[in-house]
Protein backbone atom coordinates (compact mmCIF):
# COMPACT_ATOMS: atom_id res chain seq x y z
CA UNK A 1 0.00 0.00 0.00
CA UNK A 2 0.88 3.21 -0.97
CA UNK A 3 1.05 6.26 1.47
CA UNK A 4 -1.59 8.13 -0.75
CA UNK A 5 -3.58 4.69 -1.16
CA UNK A 6 -3.51 4.82 3.08
CA UNK A 7 -4.78 8.40 2.81
CA UNK A 8 -7.64 7.90 0.43
CA UNK A 9 -8.64 4.90 2.61
CA UNK A 10 -9.05 7.08 5.88
CA UNK A 11 -10.33 9.74 4.13
CA UNK A 12 -13.06 7.28 2.94
CA UNK A 13 -13.60 5.77 6.06
CA UNK A 14 -13.26 9.02 8.46
CA UNK A 15 -15.65 10.88 5.82
CA UNK A 16 -18.21 8.49 6.83
CA UNK A 17 -18.45 9.54 10.99
CA UNK A 18 -21.18 12.95 11.32
CA UNK A 19 -19.18 15.54 12.90
CA UNK A 20 -21.76 18.12 12.71
CA UNK A 21 -22.23 17.70 16.74
CA UNK A 22 -18.88 18.58 17.66
CA UNK A 23 -18.04 22.15 18.23
CA UNK A 24 -14.42 21.96 19.48
CA UNK A 25 -11.45 22.39 17.11
CA UNK A 26 -9.43 19.25 16.89
CA UNK A 27 -6.35 18.29 15.03
CA UNK A 28 -4.75 15.13 14.62
CA UNK A 29 -1.48 14.51 13.01
CA UNK A 30 -0.74 10.55 11.86
CA UNK A 31 2.61 9.41 11.43
CA UNK A 32 3.06 6.10 9.89
CA UNK A 33 5.90 4.21 9.91
CA UNK A 34 6.72 1.31 7.80
CA UNK A 35 4.71 0.57 4.84
CA UNK A 36 2.73 3.93 3.53
CA UNK A 37 5.26 6.22 5.47
CA UNK A 38 3.98 9.23 5.73
CA UNK A 39 2.20 12.34 8.21
CA UNK A 40 -1.39 13.20 7.52
CA UNK A 41 -3.78 14.75 9.44
CA UNK A 42 -7.37 14.60 10.21
CA UNK A 43 -9.18 18.50 11.54
CA UNK A 44 -12.56 18.88 12.87
CA UNK A 45 -13.32 22.62 12.51
CA UNK A 46 -16.81 23.96 12.42
CA UNK A 47 -18.35 20.50 12.50
CA UNK A 48 -16.86 19.20 9.36
CA UNK A 49 -13.52 17.11 9.12
CA UNK A 50 -10.81 17.61 6.80
CA UNK A 51 -8.50 14.89 6.00
CA UNK A 52 -4.94 16.34 3.87
CA UNK A 53 -1.64 14.33 3.33
CA UNK A 54 0.45 17.14 5.37
CA UNK A 55 1.56 17.47 8.45
CA UNK A 56 -0.67 19.79 11.26
CA UNK A 57 2.57 21.91 13.69
CA UNK A 58 -0.22 23.36 15.66
CA UNK A 59 -2.28 19.78 16.59
CA UNK A 60 -4.01 18.59 19.62
CA UNK A 61 -2.98 14.85 19.41
CA UNK A 62 -0.03 13.01 17.68
CA UNK A 63 -0.97 9.61 16.85
CA UNK A 64 2.57 7.29 16.02
CA UNK A 65 1.87 3.88 14.27
CA UNK A 66 1.81 1.50 11.38
CA UNK A 67 -0.21 1.66 8.43
CA UNK A 68 -1.95 -1.91 9.43
CA UNK A 69 -2.89 -0.91 12.95
CA UNK A 70 -4.69 2.46 12.09
CA UNK A 71 -6.49 0.79 9.09
CA UNK A 72 -7.36 -1.85 12.04
CA UNK A 73 -8.93 0.79 14.34
CA UNK A 74 -10.38 2.87 11.75
CA UNK A 75 -11.60 -0.37 10.23
CA UNK A 76 -13.13 -1.10 13.77
CA UNK A 77 -11.21 -4.46 14.02
CA UNK A 78 -9.17 -3.10 16.76
CA UNK A 79 -10.00 -0.78 20.04
CA UNK A 80 -8.26 2.12 19.27
CA UNK A 81 -6.78 1.72 23.71
CA UNK A 82 -5.82 -1.86 23.45
CA UNK A 83 -3.48 -0.77 20.46
CA UNK A 84 -2.51 2.20 22.79
CA UNK A 85 -1.92 -0.42 25.84
CA UNK A 86 -0.68 -2.96 23.46
CA UNK A 87 2.42 -0.81 22.39
CA UNK A 88 1.06 -0.38 18.54
CA UNK A 89 -0.25 3.02 18.79
CA UNK A 90 1.71 6.15 20.52
CA UNK A 91 -0.37 9.33 21.60
CA UNK A 92 1.40 12.48 22.40
CA UNK A 93 -0.82 15.34 23.41
CA UNK A 94 -4.46 15.66 24.62
CA UNK A 95 -5.71 12.02 25.66
CA UNK A 96 -9.31 13.14 25.72
CA UNK A 97 -9.21 14.39 22.56
CA UNK A 98 -7.19 11.36 21.33
CA UNK A 99 -9.88 9.02 22.86
CA UNK A 100 -12.40 10.83 20.32
CA UNK A 101 -11.00 9.01 17.26
CA UNK A 102 -12.20 5.72 18.38
CA UNK A 103 -15.84 7.37 18.43
CA UNK A 104 -14.66 8.34 14.57
CA UNK A 105 -13.94 4.90 13.98
CA UNK A 106 -17.36 3.50 15.43
CA UNK A 107 -19.36 6.14 13.89
CA UNK A 108 -17.98 5.76 10.36
CA UNK A 109 -18.48 1.61 10.70
CA UNK A 110 -22.53 1.91 11.81
CA UNK A 111 -22.68 4.45 8.65
CA UNK A 112 -20.79 1.93 6.55
CA UNK A 113 -23.06 -0.81 7.94
CA UNK A 114 -26.39 1.30 7.40
CA UNK A 115 -24.95 2.17 3.97
CA UNK A 116 -24.24 -1.75 3.05
CA UNK A 117 -27.53 -2.73 4.09
CA UNK A 118 -29.42 -0.62 2.11
CA UNK A 119 -27.20 -1.72 -0.74
CA UNK A 120 -28.70 -4.85 -0.19
CA UNK A 121 -31.88 -4.18 -0.21
CA UNK A 122 -31.89 -1.97 -3.22
CA UNK A 123 -29.69 -5.28 -4.67
CA UNK A 124 -32.68 -7.31 -3.94
CA UNK A 125 -35.62 -5.31 -5.09
CA UNK A 126 -33.42 -5.17 -8.42
CA UNK A 127 -33.38 -8.94 -8.51
CA UNK A 128 -36.83 -8.99 -7.99
CA UNK A 129 -37.55 -6.46 -10.89
CA UNK A 130 -35.22 -8.33 -12.95
CA UNK A 131 -37.01 -11.72 -12.50
CA UNK A 132 -40.30 -10.09 -13.07
CA UNK A 133 -39.04 -8.55 -16.20
CA UNK A 134 -37.77 -11.91 -17.57
CA UNK A 135 -41.05 -13.97 -16.73
CA UNK A 136 -43.13 -10.93 -18.21
CA UNK A 137 -40.49 -11.23 -21.69
CA UNK A 138 -40.94 -15.15 -21.25
CA UNK A 139 -44.65 -15.08 -21.61
CA UNK A 140 -44.67 -12.77 -23.75
CA UNK A 141 -42.19 -14.28 -26.27
CA UNK A 142 -44.66 -17.37 -26.03
CA UNK A 143 -48.22 -15.92 -27.54
CA UNK A 144 -51.04 -14.88 -26.17
CA UNK A 145 -52.37 -17.00 -23.52
CA UNK A 146 -54.79 -20.10 -24.49
CA UNK A 147 -55.32 -22.06 -21.38
CA UNK A 148 -58.66 -22.38 -19.66
CA UNK A 149 -59.59 -22.43 -16.29
CA UNK A 150 -62.70 -24.33 -15.27
CA UNK A 151 -63.82 -24.87 -12.23
CA UNK A 152 -65.28 -27.78 -11.28
CA UNK A 153 -68.78 -26.05 -10.25
CA UNK A 154 -69.31 -25.20 -14.30
CA UNK A 155 -69.14 -28.74 -15.36
CA UNK A 156 -72.88 -29.75 -15.84
CA UNK A 157 -73.33 -32.70 -13.85
CA UNK A 158 -76.20 -35.60 -15.53
CA UNK A 159 -79.51 -35.89 -13.00
CA UNK A 160 -79.12 -39.65 -11.78
CA UNK A 161 -80.85 -42.21 -12.76
CA UNK A 162 -81.42 -40.34 -16.63
CA UNK A 163 -78.49 -42.02 -18.03
CA UNK A 164 -78.63 -45.99 -17.88
CA UNK A 165 -76.36 -48.61 -17.74
CA UNK A 166 -74.95 -49.85 -21.65
CA UNK A 167 -74.26 -53.11 -20.15
CA UNK A 168 -78.10 -53.28 -18.91
CA UNK A 169 -79.67 -51.80 -21.80
CA UNK A 170 -77.64 -54.70 -23.92
CA UNK A 171 -78.46 -57.49 -21.70
CA UNK A 172 -81.99 -56.87 -21.92
CA UNK A 173 -82.11 -56.69 -25.84
CA UNK A 174 -80.75 -60.00 -26.11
Amino acid sequence: MTYQELVSEIRDIFMQADVSGIKEHIAYQFDIRGEAEGAFYAEVSEGKLYIEPYEYYDRDVLFTTTADTLLSIAGGTMDAIAAFTQGKLQVEGSFDKALLLQNFSKQANREKKKQKKAEEKNLKTEIKQAKAEKTAEKKAASGPDTTVSVKTDDIIQPKANTVKNPVKRLLKNK
